[in-house]
């Protein structure tokens, strides 16, 4: 159309290329279903759970585990029902003592000023939360009245206890403080060390630490047993190689936690072309430690598919000293390069050295070759014939 107006040349507009009904159409392939999500969700949907009176046994960890709005809507009913509860209490007491029959005042009523439904239930709100208005009051004449008020107290204690015990468990849960504790959006497989190693990248975005914090790795494949037994979610742990030795961290920067791919390892016969077609891989990685303004204990997950694993990259750094301290730039915090890497498994290079020393000589001579400058040979200014020292 701006074409036909003049305002882009013909010779500047792109056509869409037609096209071909004889070339053969590829469809996305589909994607392995998550056991643990990028974001540390478990993928699992239980079904079928015969004993739900289970959950009742342990009633404060099930509000817990409660959606906010279901949370509130108990917390809300809760006290709700309470005050309702014994607001019928203490209008049965006055309608069985007489107080609320009009003009027979005579006698003391067990509670004062309570005519109606609508005043007990006020009296029951201000006894249970101890606002004490001053205008109704509990007096000596019934000794039922002075047990209810002593059982109502206990029980509007034990209701505030349980409810906002729940509310400050739910708003410190120890999942909100791994949202700032990340994982590389890709891990990959390079050499280090003369081995190759699978990679990846760690970081806290917080300046309070992570104590005794403690990295493991596993890998979820599905395997079959020589009886012919199928396991859906077969689970290997990884030894992971940090620096520091064992499983601890010291997450004050972005470190780079790495496995090497040995004999032992379960990625010992991963290749290159494998990551490309091996749908029941998945790494997951679970970063756990104590908060040290809390001290709840957190954990933070994440997992990387085969198509999540890069070949033959390594991280940048991210980390300079400038002005006397550290600096840490987390716009690169994922960002990889692509180094010289062998196109073999783990169990070919431990086989044939010669795959490795090809690489290493092929690094050291490099793509570029050094020029030779050509000195120019000057003629001097002055010249001195002998004749012109006699």
């Amino acid at each position: 159309m701006l074409s036909r107006k003049g305002i882009i040349p013909e010779e500047y507009v792109l056509t869409r290329l037609a096209e071909d009904p004889a070339e053969p159409r590829y469809h996305a392939r589909e994607r392995k279903a998550r056991f643990v999500s990028k974001k540390g969700n478990c993928n699992v949907a239980h079904k079928n759970i015969r004993e739900q009176g289970r959950f009742l046994q342990d009633v404060f960890t099930t509000l817990v585990d409660l959606k906010w709005p279901h949370t509130l809507l108990i917390f809300t009913m809760s006290f709700l029902c309470s005050w309702l509860l014994f607001a019928m209490i203490w209008w049965l007491i006055a309608f069985a003592h007489g107080d609320l029959a009009p003009g027979e005042g005579t006698t003391v009523p067990c509670v004062t000023s309570i005519h109606s439904f609508s005043s007990a239930f006020l009296f029951s709100i201000e006894v249970q939360v101890t606002i004490g208005f001053g205008g109704r009051m509990v007096t000596e004449e019934c000794p039922l009245a002075i047990l209810i008020l002593i059982v109502q107290n206990i029980v509007g204690l034990m209701i505030n206890a349980i409810m906002l015990g729940c509310i400050f468990m739910k708003t410190a849960q120890a999942h909100r403080r791994a949202e700032t504790l990340i994982f590389s959006k890709h891990a990959v497989i390079a050499l280090r060390h003369g081995r190759l190693c699978f990679m990846l990248r760690v970081g806290d975005l917080r300046k309070s630490m992570i104590i005794s914090a403690t990295i493991h790795m596993q890998v979820v494949r599905k395997t079959t047993s020589p009886e012919g037994e199928v396991v859906p979610l077969h689970q290997v742990d990884i030894p992971m190689e940090n620096g520091v030795g064992g499983n601890s961290i010291f997450l004050v920067a972005p470190l780079i936690i790495y496995h090497v791919i040995d004999a032992n390892s379960p990625l010992y016969d991963l290749g290159p072309s494998d990551l490309h077609h091996h749908q029941d891989l998945e790494i997951i990685v679970i970063l756990e430690g104590v908060v040290e303004t809390t001290g709840i204990t957190t954990q933070a997950r994440t997992s990387y598919l085969a198509d999540e694993i890069l070949w033959g990259h390594r991280f940048v750094p991210i980390v300079t000293e400038e002005d006397g301290r550290y600096s840490v730039d987390y716009s690169k915090f994922g960002n990889t390069i692509k180094v010289p890497t062998p196109l073999c498994t783990a169990h070919q290079l431990d086989e044939d050295h010669s795959l490795l020393d090809a690489l290493t000589l092929a690094s050291t001579r490099g793509p570029l070759r050094k020029r030779s400058v050509p000195v120019a040979k000057t003629k001097p200014k002055f010249s001195i014939s002998p004749d012109s020292l006699s």
